[in-house]
């Protein structure tokens, strides 16, 4: 993977996983290090299975607010298409982490907190040496299409 791809869970794939999500739901980027890594073929992934970066600096548990599931999240004819206005960002903090490798995006609502996708940060990424920003493209985060 490359800085910036992001992978869907496979159990995500199918627009029925968001079926019980409701509108108000908050979807979030969590920052996570390496004790464990994210994998396309996680059966039930949820945030509890992975290590956020230490809280600590400008970093708070359970990571930014990405909006909640109606803004982020839109339907149509078979096709999911993700998006939000946020772009989020830890600025830089000698308290901060050090050892940034994904960002993953979840159900901060949901029992269990699951997640969906997440984005390759290219780590380890230094936190306390320079901001991280996860800039999404300007056309979406992520467009699935149901087969």
């Amino acid at each position: 993977m490359a800085t910036g791809d992001i992978t869907w869970f496979n159990a995500a794939r199918a627009l029925d996983y968001f079926a019980g999500w409701a509108g108000t739901d908050v979807i979030k980027v969590a920052i996570l290090d390496n004790t464990a890594t994210p994998a396309a073929g996680t059966a039930t992934p949820a945030l509890g299975d992975f290590t956020e970066v230490g809280t600590g600096g400008t970093y708070t548990a359970g990571g930014t607010s990405l909006g909640d599931w109606a803004t982020v999240w839109s339907e149509s004819g078979g096709t999911g298409t993700m998006d939000s206005a946020t772009n989020p960002t830890w600025a830089q903090d000698a308290g901060n982490d050090t050892d940034a490798y994904w960002g993953l995006i979840y159900n901060d609502t949901q029992a269990g907190d699951p997640a969906f996708a997440f984005v390759e940060l290219g780590g380890p990424v230094d936190m306390s040496a320079g901001s991280l920003t996860i800039t999404w493209n300007a056309s979406g985060i992520a467009t699935l299409t149901q087969a």
